[in-house]
């Protein structure tokens, strides 16, 4: 397996103990992996690939690698180079594999973004990052709002989508097919930037994670000894290529130990859908929010005979569903935890007991502490802030080089020389952790983390609106649900009908993901000294 040429692991009756990272200074996953893999095991499972329609894709490392230099050929002619910054928002389609490994191979930044997004979000996304060009489904109205924050906004964007011609884009399948797969290596460094991920702050609008090109290698972990992924086999996470889950469970850790990745590219979720896809195709690990498992355990699981190993990780997992997961296929939810800036934590780790409810053990990637808000490590048992101590005064692999365009947040989450993760948590006697909420307003809700500043910015736009705030509350499925606090203006009877109309004007220019599911009104809010709405005592009165 290649990830031994990159690092050495420690083990001790199957647990990782250590691991220790040797890889040169110009790694290139493109290169280093997927073409090191293309010409030794040139016919070896890279990607299983299916849809509601059954139409299936079965691509090996030969196929991914020669079309990512295809795709890299359509790239370089229009233009995109080394550190030029792209949009990528492809759902499940199984071109976004080859993609990802062209805008490697070249150099550039792929910014992968949800297909849910609004023209608006598209837009602050595209002026934030000075995207040089988009790449979108044509599907839905991806494209549409797309096209649409760029004409706004007036920018000069390259825009493309695959396999069908829309209006205002070209071609990128098209172009791709006539290209040589003949391509010499582009010089790239280890610690140039590879990848950008937008992540939900608590106010204002999302924050760009950069991460450099030796994020893939950090993934060994959240593969091999978290989710249980393993050469020759077959691992599915389920996750949508615009957020970082998809990064953690759909290439870079699994291709480095050997699995093929399955990727079932869906619309709407159905449980009975995914247990085909299992059972179809033979997948041997598994990994999905707790959301995935709550509607697996509500329609009743049907035999998984493949399935070797199932984790789980983004919210809280309640007691009941892991052990009827247990029961009905005789696998136990192995917990874990991370963060878009980082990979994984921690985890619920090959080789020791998974404990319902706990996040796990801290990786040995990382040094962990709970500490205080004085930054003194606090005792077992007690609660305190997830941080990460450097290494050797250093910036550990997998944790994020920087916020795009904001240094200062950059140090503030490194201040006191350690990372502040912003979740809290404590250890047990045995160096379990186990997760007691954000020090901020985040929400987590589908596996989805939401800003409220997000939601607020459009809510505070309705003329019945004068003051608002939103929180997040308990929900059976989601984990968590957005819901919206308004102030009305005067001359505005807080009626049923009134809050209806608000949650519809919001969720019409909001993506789905980020939807109100609960409005009530108040006279007025709790507010601090210098005017700023106490969201603590909000939730205070929702008994939260």
């Amino acid at each position: 397996m290649i990830y031994r040429e990159y690092c050495t692991v420690h083990e001790e009756n199957g647990r990782l103990v250590d691991i220790e990272f040797h890889y040169p200074d110009t790694f290139n996953f493109a290169y280093d992996v997927v073409d090191r893999i293309a010409e030794r095991t040139p016919d070896k499972r890279a990607l299983v690939w299916c849809n509601t329609e059954n139409e299936e894709k079965i691509l090996s490392f030969k196929d991914i690698s020669r079309m990512s230099i295809r795709y890299a050929h359509v790239l370089l002619d229009n233009g995109i180079s080394k550190g030029d910054r792209v949009i990528v928002a492809l759902r499940r389609h199984y071109e976004y594999w080859s993609l990802a490994v062209a805008l490697c191979r070249i150099g550039a930044v792929m910014i992968p973004v949800t297909h849910m997004l609004t023209a608006q979000d598209y837009a602050y996304r595209l002026k934030t990052a000075e995207a040089k060009a988009a790449i979108v489904t044509p599907l839905g109205y991806t494209a549409e709002n797309m096209r649409k924050a760029v004409l706004e906004e007036n920018l000069d964007v390259k825009l493309w989508t695959i396999e069908k011609d829309i209006e205002g884009f070209r071609n990128f399948s098209e172009e791709e097919r006539e290209k040589s797969e003949m391509l010499d290596r582009i010089d790239t460094k280890a610690t140039d930037p590879m990848l950008i991920y937008f992540t939900s702050g608590t106010t204002g609008y999302p924050k760009g994670v950069i991460h450099d090109h030796t994020y893939p290698l950090a993934h060994i972990v959240t593969a091999l000894y978290w989710q249980g992924a393993e050469d020759n086999g077959l691992h599915f996470t389920v996750a949508e290529t615009g957020w970082a889950k998809a990064s953690w469970g759909k290439i870079y850790g699994q291709w480095l130990v050997g699995s093929a990745v399955m990727a079932f590219d869906f619309d709407n979720f159905d449980p009975g859908q995914l247990v085909l896809v299992i059972n179809r195709y033979g997948v041997t690990s598994f990994c999905a929010p707790p959301t995935v498992y709550r509607y697996l355990v509500k329609k009743g699981i049907d035999s998984m005979p493949s399935l070797r190993h199932a984790s789980t990780a983004g919210e809280y997992l309640n007691p009941e569903i892991f052990q009827r997961f247990k029961e009905k296929t005789g696998l136990e939810l192995h917990e874990g935890y991370g963060q878009t800036e980082t990979v994984l934590i921690a985890g619920n780790m090959k080789g020791l007991p998974a404990i319902d409810g706990s996040m796990g053990v801290p990786s040995p990637l990382y040094k962990v502490m709970i500490t205080d808000s004085d930054g003194n490590e606090v005792g077992c048992g007690e609660r305190g802030e997830i941080t990460i101590l450097p290494e050797n005064g250093k910036r550990p692999i997998g944790i994020f080089s920087g916020y795009l365009g904001n240094d200062e947040l950059y140090k503030q989450v490194w201040r006191g020389g350690v990372y502040h993760t912003g979740d809290s948590a404590s250890m047990d006697d045995d160096g379990y952790l186990w997760f007691m909420g954000r020090f901020d307003d985040i929400i987590k809700s589908g596996g989805f983390r939401i800003g409220p500043g997000e939601i607020e910015d459009v809510l505070i736009t309705h003329p019945a609106v004068l003051e608002c705030s939103v929180i997040g509350i308990p929900d059976a499925l989601r984990g968590q649900a957005v819901k919206a606090i308004v102030h009305p203006r005067p001359g505005y009877e807080p009626t049923k009908e009134l809050g209806k109309e608000i949650k519809d004007y919001c969720n019409s220019r909001l993506a789905e993901y980020k939807w109100i599911r609960k409005l009530s009104f108040t006279e007025g809010f709790p507010k601090t000294i210098s005017g700023k709405i106490l969201k603590t005592e909000l939730r205070k009165a929702e008994n939260l």
